[in-house]
């Protein structure tokens, strides 16, 4: 005969994983210095504020530039040129959840490359950028 609550069993297992989880993907957080460090290393060469911040201004052949959601002063809140979503501030310093998710990043980097440049940003383009919002105060 089976007892009657046999799942239970295995409950210490599911709780284990519970607590553990929400543990695991704070792990997982970054900083934006952290995620520099990563793209830079990933480019091969270091990171220039300077070419972010152009990056950022210029058109690259396509309708927008990054300034034309983010707006020209990324530590103030954008909104998206098309179907006018609020979008939050870009700079770290004045969003403390911009650049903390790898995952997060890497979804809006190839969205709003694709829209600004027409193709995924290298990692340079990525870190020359991050290097330049890095440095703005809000």
């Amino acid at each position: 005969m089976t007892p009657r609550f046999t799942a239970f069993r295995f409950a210490p297992h599911w709780l284990a994983w519970a607590f553990a989880l929400p543990m695991a993907l704070t792990a997982h957080a970054a900083k934006p210095a952290d995620m520099l460090a990563d793209l830079t290393q990933q480019a091969g060469a270091p990171a220039q504020a300077a070419r972010g911040q152009a990056f950022f201004t210029a058109r690259h052949g396509k309708e927008w530039s990054c300034s034309t959601c983010h707006g020209a002063t990324p530590t103030q809140p954008g909104k998206h040129a098309s179907t006018g979503k609020a979008i939050g501030a870009l700079a770290p310093a004045a969003n403390a959840e911009r650049f903390t998710d790898p995952a997060k990043t890497e979804k809006w980097f190839r969205r709003n490359c694709n829209d600004v440049v027409g193709r995924e940003c290298g990692a340079g383009e990525k870190a020359d950028l991050l290097a330049w919002l890095i440095t703005l105060k809000p």
